[in-house]
């Protein structure tokens, strides 16, 4: 059950990391004048989807303090670099980000790092 709550917490990262990102780039940059950035803020907090990636991130909350019960915090956490891993992932196909060799490079050394570090357990 424990790595269900680990799992819980990257897929409710990643989702309001992503969620933000198409909702954010669907009104635009940040204004200059602060009375707009005000304006463009409340607009942002308005937005259902926005609102549902604020609720993802408390989600996500709530599952590592459950995973916080199950593991160490030195054998959890490196899990949680998945959610970098999954968001260059999606972003690509989503957002049409550019992929780099220093990108994949940087990816793949992630991942050795979270088979490395998992292995003390």
């Amino acid at each position: 059950m424990g790595y269900l709550y680990i799992f819980g917490t990257v897929i409710f990262t990643v989702y309001g990391q992503l969620m933000l990102k198409w909702r954010i780039g669907k009104y635009g940059s940040l204004p200059d004048e602060v009375w707009d950035k005000i304006i463009f803020l409340l607009k942002l907090l308005l937005d259902p989807l926005v609102l549902s990636g604020f609720l993802s991130a408390f989600l996500a909350a709530m599952c590592w303090m459950a995973a916080m019960t199950k593991f160490d915090i030195s054998y959890a956490y490196p899990f949680m670099s998945l959610s970098f891993m999954l968001v260059f992932i999606l972003s690509i196909f989503w957002f049409n980000e550019p992929v780099t060799s220093f990108k994949v490079i940087g990816m793949l050394l992630v991942v050795s790092g979270i088979v490395v570090m998992s292995q003390s357990a």
